[in-house]
């Protein structure tokens, strides 16, 4: 009886523990390497560009207006592409 709730309990742990903590290291990996110039999506589905960034919050330009420039948690940001990247 012990040994298996032993192995439910390493089961449980290789299917949803661990790749939530590897997804978590690998988000914040890529918070913590942005630049500015990067182009990122927010979990909005917006597209902007990188102008600033502070510890906690960035400054995103959307759209061709140059106008358009919103602060926002690091937190809302989905994905981003490296300025040199997008170059190539």
């Amino acid at each position: 009886m012990i040994v298996m709730l032993v192995i439910m309990f390493a089961l449980m742990y290789f299917l949803m523990i661990r790749p939530q903590k590897k997804e978590q290291k690998r988000v914040t990996a890529m918070l913590n390497d942005m630049e500015v110039g990067d182009a990122i999506v927010t979990t909005g589905g917006f597209y902007g560009v990188i102008i600033d960034i502070t510890d906690e919050d960035v400054i995103v330009e959307f759209g061709n207006n140059k106008n358009c420039r919103i602060p926002m948690k690091k937190a809302a940001i989905a994905e981003v592409e490296k300025a040199s990247d997008a170059t190539e």
